[in-house]
């Protein structure tokens, strides 16, 4: 098909909208929470909705587009993107922008699954679709990095809700594009729908991840419990439902192979360490180094410049190492920068932030390329979309669960600062809520007292920033060496081109 490749830059601006929505929010969260009042919870879960949603939705999302067709799904869904995103754009208060943010990921649960499953389909050759792949995997990467520098431009000019109007265009340009050059893409015999096994891959990734989430940030009270056990719960029953059906939303018995359970969890892991530590530390830029919105995303731009670059380099790596050492490496290379941030203090120069910047980027590009080829190969054209939502709620999932987890972490050590001798408690109880609020009480202070109560809040946020990069760094390690592990390397040859193999256990059960 001669218009594939005119195609794959369309289905490209549609993981560019989730990239970008994804973290666009880093650089904006200490405006808006300071223009609607935003307790540091409320900011938290404005950053956290987007992803648990979307993640609950992806699987469910996949297979309906399996169904109803991917160019069809994607179209519709990327209006209501657009919808959502001016209802965000002039959202009056932190509740309505928390709902507004939670629409946003029900549209765009469709987005990454239907894109993925239609490169599967017009790309069916593997040397070609291992390109098409890295291209669209750079895209996503760059656009999830690019985040902080455009919602810094937007925000030098304009108000906060600019950095989610900026969608309202891309999606208008995706529209017509698809609506032009995409073909449909679907199940010819997809079976019966089945509701009630949606129903429980909602409940229990949203039942799993609340607990995670809360359980971190507030300790193991009686409802997080509670959520965490009905998730557990529902999960289980969804597993035991695919089994026996003829016709399941995803076949679980992919994760029996344990290449493809390690491929998922370095999925996951890898964009755990970038969207944390983007998320927070576009925040120290600001709150810590005093730089402006725009300074901040530009500060970031090397993470963007290298997931561009290695996401299209990746297809080059493994024609001279196997998938497995590409993978490794590349987890490996995340978790050495997040080791190099806990050193990081108020006093610490741009320069060795840039550099882990640039690595973080450069091992998401390679992990993220390799693991999704890896992941639609594994499975027939037809079933490519739910195959996809699998890989697309690990990303989600390692997104919301690198601010949460990280995010609860940071707060937890922040809460400890020392208490300047002289300052009322009601100011320094208000400091401890948030460093943006460290810094409005510090302005009804002024002289000595400001700058000695910004100073202990500026410490103890780059305190625990450290520690959750540490935490971070531990992960990405440990995961490196379970992918090293479980992806075998192919008996027959020791060069296998990218994207022409099935994982190397053994034949995946379809």
């Amino acid at each position: 098909m001669t218009r594939r490749w005119p195609a794959l830059g369309v289905l490209s601006l549609g993981v560019l909208l989730i990239g970008v929505d994804g973290t666009v929010l880093a650089v904006a969260a200490p405006v808006f929470g300071r223009d609607l009042g935003m307790t540091a919870t409320e900011i938290m879960w404005i950053g956290d909705i987007y992803s648990f949603v979307l993640a609950g939705l992806l699987v469910t999302m996949g297979s309906i587009g399996d169904r109803v067709g991917h160019t069809k799904l994607l179209l519709c869904s990327a209006t209501a993107f657009a919808l959502a995103s001016v209802a965000a754009a002039f959202a009056p208060t932190a509740g309505t922008l928390i709902v507004a943010r939670a629409l946003l990921g029900v549209a765009g649960a469709s987005l990454a699954p239907s894109t993925l499953a239609l490169i599967r389909g017009l790309f069916p050759d593997g040397r070609e679709r291992a390109v098409a792949v890295g291209i669209w995997a750079s895209v996503f990467s760059a656009g999830t990095a690019l985040g902080p520098l455009v919602g810094g431009a937007l925000l030098e000019q304009f108000w906060w809700g600019s950095v989610f109007l900026i969608n309202v265009p891309v999606v208008v340009i995706l529209v017509i594009g698809g609506w032009m050059l995409l073909p449909e893409v679907r199940n010819p015999t997809p079976g019966p729908w089945d509701p009630i096994g949606a129903a429980l891959s909602l409940a229990g990734i949203l039942g799993v991840v609340y607990a995670a989430k809360q359980g971190v940030a507030h300790g193991l009270h009686a409802d997080i419990v509670v959520a965490g056990l009905v998730g557990l719960g529902a999960l289980t029953l969804f597993v035991r439902r695919q089994l026996t059906s003829q016709h399941p939303l995803i076949d679980v018995r992919l994760f029996a192979n344990s290449a493809f359970a390690g491929v998922i969890a370095a999925n996951m892991l890898s964009i755990l360490g970038l969207s944390g530590v983007l998320f927070f530390l576009s925040q120290f830029f600001q709150l810590v180094d005093g730089y402006s919105p725009l300074q901040a995303g530009l500060a970031e731009l090397p993470a963007a410049l290298a997931a561009m670059v290695f996401g299209v380099l990746a297809g080059v790596a493994v024609r001279h190492w196997s998938p497995r050492a590409v993978l490794a490496a590349a987890l490996s290379v995340i978790g050495a920068a997040l080791a190099s941030l806990t050193l990081i203090s108020p006093a610490t120069p741009y320069p060795p932030l840039g550099i882990a910047l640039f690595a973080i980027g450069a091992g998401l590009g390679l992990a993220f390329t390799v693991a999704n080829d890896l992941i639609i190969a594994s499975v027939p054209p037809e079933r490519a979309g739910a195959a996809a939502g699998v890989s697309e709620t690990a990303y989600e999932l390692g997104m919301a669960l690198g601010i949460a987890l990280l995010g609860s972490v940071i707060a937890a050590v922040y809460h400890g600062l020392d208490r300047p001798a002289g300052i009322h408690d009601d100011v320094v109880a208000h400091a401890e809520q948030s460093l943006a609020a460290a810094h409005q009480a510090a302005a009804t202070l002024g002289g000595d007292k400001a700058h000695a109560l910004l100073a202990a809040a500026q410490q103890a946020f780059a305190d625990g920033l450290a520690a959750a990069a540490g935490m971070g760094s531990v992960l990405l390690l440990v995961s490196a060496a379970a992918v090293w592990m479980l992806v075998k390397p192919p008996p027959h040859s020791p060069l296998v081109p990218y994207g022409c193999h099935d994982f190397e256990e053994g034949p995946v059960p379809q």
